[in-house]
């Protein structure tokens, strides 16, 4: 059995479907489970129409007339989706009367992305002969904990998957990204959460591969945006991709590895665009050998967090008093730093940091600067190789890009460089010039 997920590019126009339809009549041997994304574009409109409704727009204009428009090109009866069409109206009209978007609503108007796009994908499948079935994840038993925007898995949700599926008869369709609470409310698993979904999914199932279909050749050696010659890697270990998930490559959604490393599958990054390239394997075994460096993954909108205190010298407990705070207004941290008597932390969050600056101000001095950006340079032969941290900022400084903190991981096969957000692309190419030529 193999786990085929396909990404919101994939399934962005009527072609594209066909296109997935060959890809997986062509893979009916092998027992595929089908993972979708809403259509590309979609969740961000709903998004959009979400915030909107707050100001008492409610119309879906746009979103029914590209489903529409996509069923009619399938020659799928127009009435596929329109239950579902109805009950996103009734919801931005019930927001638009109380004014008010909670986390948990916006969870729900997400969902119907998925929704839409699984009821279409099946029933295109359906029009080709292939027995399929679009079944909601939660229909499967992906249960999570009410972290609306990002939910967690909870532990009963692989026993349930798996004898769900075992009583699937039909071709699987299953939404990405979506699920639901113990108490029935819809959740999603984050941005870009498909992928998640097809690992817990393959993970329940002792899939023999994942395979994420995107709409770029597996994984490059950087960003194609940022060096147009960057190159497709033809097998990367489960800790460097981790790594490269974590630190800003798009291709696979970090949480993605979680179950497929505890369960040892071994996941394919693939073009649905491109299907005969043979994409990137990530295995838990590593790449073999190679060069130290396989790979330069960027994540700009951090924000550097100064805290300077002459109470830290000497004085145990100071560190678990400032990480406190962070935990208790739920900021998660990123590099950390440390010197005698201060700290620096980097952020991602989007949370308004006023609360925890006031906090972390009645003990210490903390000075806040917005803008930067994280800068990752990966291989697992980082860990043995004594040049490679050397080049790294011998290249930077010919480049002339100030790096304000550096950091090594415990396991020895990334260096992140925290720089200036206006910085990263030339950080990028200089770096990849470097190890990987012009």
């Amino acid at each position: 059995m193999i786990v085929m997920k396909f990404g919101g590019t994939s399934l962005a126009e009527a072609e594209d479907i066909r296109k997935v339809t060959a890809l997986v009549r062509a893979r009916l041997p092998e027992h595929p489970v089908v993972v979708v994304s809403a259509h590309a574009g979609v969740t961000n409109e709903l998004d959009r129409l979400a915030r909107a409704a707050l100001e008492r727009a409610t119309g879906i204009v746009g979103i029914r007339e590209r489903h529409l428009r996509i069923l009619r090109e399938l020659d799928l009866p127009a009435d596929l989706v329109e239950d579902l069409l109805r009950e996103l109206e009734s919801l931005l009209t019930g927001l638009s009367l109380v004014r008010e978007l909670t986390p948990r609503s916006l969870d729900y108007v997400h969902s119907f992305g998925e929704l839409l796009s699984s009821r279409i994908v099946a029933a295109r499948f359906r029009h080709e002969g292939i027995a399929a079935r679009a079944i909601p994840s939660w229909d499967l038993g992906l249960v999570t904990d009410g972290n609306f925007g990002g939910a967690h898995p909870q532990a009963e949700s692989w026993p349930r998957i798996r004898r769900s599926l075992e009583r699937v008869k039909e071709l699987p369709v299953i939404t990405g990204y979506i699920a639901k609470d113990r108490d029935g409310n819809i959740t999603t698993l984050g941005r870009s959460g498909s992928d998640y979904t097809a690992s817990i999914v393959g993970a329940a199932v002792g899939a023999g591969e994942i395979q994420i279909w995107t709409d770029v050749s597996g994984v490059m050696t950087a960003d194609p945006r940022i060096v147009p010659g960057a190159r497709s890697l033809p097998r990367l270990s489960f800790a460097e991709m981790s790594e490269l998930a974590y630190y800003g490559a798009r291709v696979i959604h970090p949480s993605t590895m979680i179950p497929a490393v505890e369960k040892k599958i071994p996941i394919r990054v693939l073009n649905t665009h491109a299907p005969e390239h043979p994409g990137t394997v990530v295995l838990d075994d590593g790449p073999g050998e190679g060069p130290a460096v396989r790979s330069i993954a960027q994540r700009r909108g951090l924000t550097l967090i100064s805290v300077v205190s002459t109470r830290m010298l000497l004085q145990h407990g100071f560190m678990a008093r400032l990480f406190d705070v962070f935990a208790r207004h739920e900021v998660v941290v990123d590099m950390i730093s440390t010197s005698e008597i201060s700290v620096s932390i980097t952020t991602d969050s989007k949370k308004d940091l006023t609360p925890v600056v006031r906090e972390l101000s009645a003990f210490a001095d903390v000075e806040i600067e917005a803008g930067k950006a994280i800068v990752c340079v990966v291989g697992e032969g980082i860990r043995t190789s004594p040049d490679t941290a050397a080049d790294i900022l011998d290249t930077l400084r010919r480049a002339a890009v100030v790096t304000r903190m550096i950091s090594m991981g415990a396991t020895g096969i990334n260096v992140s460089l925290l720089v200036a957000e206006e910085a990263v692309e030339t950080a990028v190419r200089a770096l990849h010039r470097a190890f990987f030529g012009s």
